[in-house]
């Protein structure tokens, strides 16, 4: 049976093996501090949430979520990180999450939920294209630290050349 609750201080090492996990299947890799720091913000529970979802009372899926503003609708929630361990896939424990994460995101009077996955990422769209519609938006992303300077992170010299 799948339950699917908030993370405690009894999760943490599993939480980590997890998020591990995630970050490896996406080609990053992350120090300690990082991890600390995610952590303390999931037990302060006021910016970013986390859920787990426990097999049999094993934890094997983890998301993590946020709220924030819209522009054109009531607030909506985000959800960041989707993971669940390798040996528990096929098992629902995603859906389950997904489901958790839409349950709490409506409490809060959310609008909508979203998320985003790799377009190579077959397996989960799977999941995905039988729980929602797909949308025709693209998604860009800038990264920060590729600047240097977070001040000059939103601009991109303009081409030269008229348009």
């Amino acid at each position: 049976m799948i339950s699917v609750t908030p993370l405690g201080q009894d999760d943490r090492a599993t939480w980590e093996r997890l998020f591990a996990g995630y970050n490896a299947f996406y080609g990053r890799t992350w120090p300690a501090p990082r991890y600390d720091g995610a952590w303390r913000e999931f037990q302060r529970d006021d910016r970013v949430h986390a859920l787990g979802a426990r097999l049999d009372g094993r934890l094997v899926g983890i998301a993590h979520f946020l709220v924030h503003a819209s522009t054109t609708s009531p607030d909506v929630c985000y959800l960041q990180d989707l993971f669940t361990d390798p040996d528990a896939r096929g098992k629902g424990v995603a859906r389950a999450l997904i489901h958790s994460v839409r349950e709490w995101a409506g409490r809060q009077g959310c609008d909508r939920l979203y998320w985003h996955t790799r377009q190579d990422n077959h397996t989960a769209r799977r999941l995905y294209d039988q729980i929602t519609d797909k949308n025709d938006f693209v998604v860009y992303a800038v990264p920060l630290h590729a600047f240097g300077n977070a001040g000059d992170a939103g601009t991109r010299e303009p081409d030269p050349q008229p348009i």
